[in-house]
């Protein structure tokens, strides 16, 4: 699995930088930056939200990956050891986007 370090602070799954998500989703399909890739799992918390996940909040997570073009995807698979996710104060899934990403 690979370590997620998410900077996602509006997103209902972020705990604490963890995700309490079983696995994420990278979009991106022809990606070529990583402003080009975002967290398609992400889902903006909102302030009337009571937290309705069960998953616990951890760094190991699977990380499924659309971006075609990434040295860290084996068949759809993100194979880094570690992810950095970013979009702090993202609103929807497009402000957020994969910060290890690297055109190969």
């Amino acid at each position: 699995m690979t370590q997620l370090n998410c900077t996602v602070a509006s997103c209902r799954y972020n705990e604490d930088s963890c995700c309490c998500k079983d696995g994420i989703m990278v979009e991106g399909k022809s990606a070529t930056t990583s402003g080009e890739t975002c967290c398609g799992s992400f889902a903006e918390k909102t302030s009337d939200m009571v937290k309705n996940y069960t998953g616990e909040p951890k760094k190991a997570t699977d990380v499924s990956c659309k971006a075609e073009k990434c040295v860290h995807n084996e068949n759809c698979q993100c194979k880094a050891s570690d992810i950095d996710v970013a979009g702090r104060n993202a609103c929807c899934c497009s402000e957020t986007e994969c910060g290890t990403f690297c055109c190969g």
